[in-house]
């Protein structure tokens, strides 16, 4: 089993998605986590809502700290994964393990201005791109692959549809 924890700067929303969704879809190969770097300490309404139309499961999800994976009984985590361009730039903690960082940037479903309709909206369409680059992720074959051939792969996996602009340049990295 590898692990996998995703960042977002609130941990309320994308990369709660994320955990969510690795954990349903990719229970077999990883075990997913969620952090943010200054966590809002409540996951969005609309994340959860979201998550449970869809048929994931929300127990014991919680908006956490960054912090609580660079301590000593912290897992061993073998990928890091950024969901918002704020937390691309940021210093993070030292992890334990030998953690391999990627971006994947998607908008902040939370941000979007509207209705009641529009926010919902949102957060399915972050729920699908967060569900497609899961599932592209779940099907490569990360115990044989070069670091090198990793990078691209997963390079190519953050700038699917609804990349954010920042993602959407792999330069920028």
């Amino acid at each position: 089993m590898k692990n996998v924890l995703f960042l977002s700067t609130c941990n309320s929303a994308r990369s709660v998605l994320a955990e969510a969704v690795m954990n349903a879809e990719c229970e077999d190969r990883f075990d997913a986590f969620s952090a943010g770097s200054r966590p809002r300490g409540t996951i969005h309404p609309l994340a959860l809502e979201t998550l449970r139309e869809a048929g994931y499961e929300t127990t014991g999800l919680k908006s956490k700290s960054w912090e609580s994976f660079s301590s000593q009984d912290a897992p061993d985590l073998h990928f890091v994964i950024t969901l918002c361009d704020e937390a691309v730039g940021e210093t993070c903690p030292a992890w334990p393990g030998t953690p391999q960082r990627f971006h994947w940037g998607i908008v902040n479903p939370s941000l979007v201005e509207g209705d009641d309709a529009t926010g919902k909206a949102a957060f399915r369409a972050a729920l699908a791109q967060i569900e497609a680059r899961i599932l592209a992720f779940r099907s490569l074959p990360v115990e044989n692959m070069t670091k090198v051939a990793l990078r691209h792969a997963m390079e190519t996996i953050g700038t699917m549809d609804g990349a954010s602009p920042l993602a959407a340049d792999p330069a920028s990295d």
